[in-house]
């Protein structure tokens, strides 16, 4: 057996509810299924580190479920999955992954539309942004727009305010994306204002806290969990921007309940959503949009237009009006490639079907 690390140890104490097990994980499971349920507390290289009532277990997939699923599909940190021993070894295999209750997913970075889970079964996502030059408004609103679409609660952490003489500019461009998001100003660092995030924290909940690097994530975390377990990194004097101390997620259990992964600081934050979610993270836009004259309005030199009455009177600002018109864009385009993938897909189905038809042995009597 490997040596058990200090997470792994604060684990093993732990009940499936302590872990987040509730009724809708409960109810995926038929009555005379003896399969163990587990949580995912990390992934390293195709083992699943897990954590189940039974204590911490190495988990792998059959060769099959790996080359056969989507990678959106298969387990992530935050996933439930239900395990069996093998007769030989310390292992267990992963029979099945079950439903997630909500996920924070993004497009993977790079050229290729396919979806990225970076956290499943999560239930507040604590967006983390710096009171310094690493400050940016537009950042927030996206990182918004993802959990909104994710399922999970979103609240905002305007971490570094040791260091922030004047909070009110920040706060003001951070309370107009908000759309009556919960808004923090901490200090990660002195400890100042901790005691406010505690709050979202209790038996069973689980915390993902997202932002890119230098924000002060595994600072904040380190906080939260009462001991150092993130390394922690100093970022530039120049521009603020820090090294991704964290380069892979983890689940980790808080002292007196509730659980926290960390995240690696994202340098690519591409959208995976439909356009239906716009209405939350721009619920200010689409509110003033119902009072335009005409339902067909383009909002542009239209009589009764209410976007840009809003917009002379000064209620809606440009730069505002200018993101939604950007998401909507970026959410038509994704929307494109979407379906171009999945014609693909199938295309490419459909000649695995023909070819094991063509090569099946002809088992006619002659």
């Amino acid at each position: 057996m490997t040596e058990l690390n200090e997470t792994e140890l604060a684990f093993q104490q732990l009940s499936l509810r302590q872990l987040g097990w509730n009724n809708f994980f409960q109810q995926q499971i038929a009555i005379d299924d003896d399969s163990i349920p587990a949580r995912v507390i990390r992934q390293d290289l195709g083992r699943y580190h897990l954590m189940s009532e039974q204590g911490p277990m190495v988990g792998i997939l059959q060769g099959k479920a790996r080359l056969e699923s989507s990678k959106a599909d298969l387990p992530t940190v935050g996933d439930w999955v239900l395990v069996q021993a093998q007769e030989h070894g310390d292992e267990y295999i992963i029979q099945s992954m079950l439903d997630r209750a909500t996920k924070f997913s993004r497009k993977q970075a790079g050229e290729k539309f396919y979806e990225q889970v970076v956290a499943a079964n999560i239930d507040t996502v604590f967006i983390v942004t710096g009171l310094d030059d690493n400050f940016n408004v537009q950042r927030i609103e996206r990182y918004l727009f993802l959990c909104n679409t994710s399922g999970a609660l979103p609240v905002i952490v305007l971490n570094k305010a040791d260091v922030c003489e004047d909070q009110s500019p920040f706060l003001d461009q951070v309370r107009e994306v908000a759309a009556g998001t919960p808004v923090h100003v901490i200090s990660a660092l002195s400890e100042d204002g901790i005691q406010s995030l505690k709050s979202y924290i209790s038996e069973g909940t689980t915390i993902a806290v997202l932002g890119s690097s230098g924000v002060g994530k595994s600072t904040l975390i380190n906080s939260l969990l009462g001991y150092e377990h993130f390394k922690t990194g100093a970022v530039r004097d120049t521009d603020s921007k820090g090294r991704h101390t964290t380069t892979h997620r983890e689940l980790c259990p808080i002292p007196g309940g509730g659980l926290i992964i960390d995240t690696p600081g994202m340098r690519e934050l591409q959208i995976w959503s439909e356009e239906q979610y716009l209405a939350t993270t721009f619920e200010d836009v689409e509110e003033l949009a119902a009072h335009c004259k005409f339902t067909d309005c383009k909002h542009q030199s239209e009589p009764g237009c209410a976007i840009q009455s809003g917009i002379k009177k000064g209620t809606l600002s440009e730069e505002r009006w200018d993101s939604y018109g950007k998401y909507l864009k970026e959410l038509a385009f994704l929307a494109e490639q979407q379906s171009i993938n999945a014609k693909l897909q199938k295309k490419a189905s459909n000649k695995k079907f023909s070819r094991m038809i063509r090569n099946r042995p002809d088992k006619r009597d002659d």
